[in-house]
């Protein structure tokens, strides 16, 4: 891997593995515990969990916890007039203090529809270099649980697909590469999960 075997992780080292990581995704219907997904390993113990607006009540607020349910990241698109003029949406995930937000460790911007007939989703970790405008792109689609999280480089983070006769755009499958940060991972998914109207959306 090059200049890449030491990586930096975004949320804690914690959540890196000297290994891969195979883990699996299952939505929650709105009617149970309000949306989101849970998160699992190979063990099928809960790893993770997202929760949306279903349980936030607001709209554009993403919380990550961990296996134990404590909230690790809290993910917030960003609103206003100013906003509403870019050609981007923007989503900023905080480090959680005693369950609130305080360090930024990472932005996604995701291009509106309307004003870009293409564009991909990059996320830029925190602090930002001078001579870097992102560090993570998500390519493929999403929505068809076929895509992938790629550094810089091109290499591949995480891949997003499908595996097993329950898989499918309900339950499914996100190999992490060893030295990734796993929650970052998870928060750059509830963000797409949100971003395509799935159930961390109101």
């Amino acid at each position: 891997m090059g200049a890449y075997t030491t990586i930096a992780p975004v949320v804690s080292k914690i959540f890196c593995s000297s290994s891969h990581a195979v883990l699996m995704v299952r939505r929650r219907p709105p009617t149970v515990n309000g949306g989101g997904f849970v998160v699992t390993d190979q063990d099928q113990r809960a790893v993770f969990s997202v929760d949306g607006c279903g349980i936030i009540g607001a709209s554009g607020q993403l919380i990550v916890r961990d296996g134990d349910g404590n909230a690790i990241l809290f993910i917030h698109k960003k609103g206003g007039v100013v906003q509403a003029l870019c050609v981007n949406n923007w989503w900023r995930g905080y480090l959680t203090d005693y369950g609130e937000p305080s360090k930024l460790v990472f932005s996604l911007q995701d291009p509106k529809p309307v004003l870009c007939m293409k564009g991909d989703v990059q996320v830029t970790v925190e602090p930002k270099g001078r001579n870097r405008h992102w560090d993570y792109e998500v390519t493929g689609s999403f929505v068809q649980r076929a895509c992938a999280i790629k550094n810089r480089a091109g290499q591949v983070a995480a891949q997003i697909g499908v595996k097993g006769m329950m898989a499918g755009r309900d339950f499914y499958q996100v190999v992490v590469q060893p030295g990734y940060d796993q929650a970052f991972v998870v928060g750059v998914i509830a963000i797409l999960d949100n971003i395509h109207g799935e159930s961390t959306r109101c």
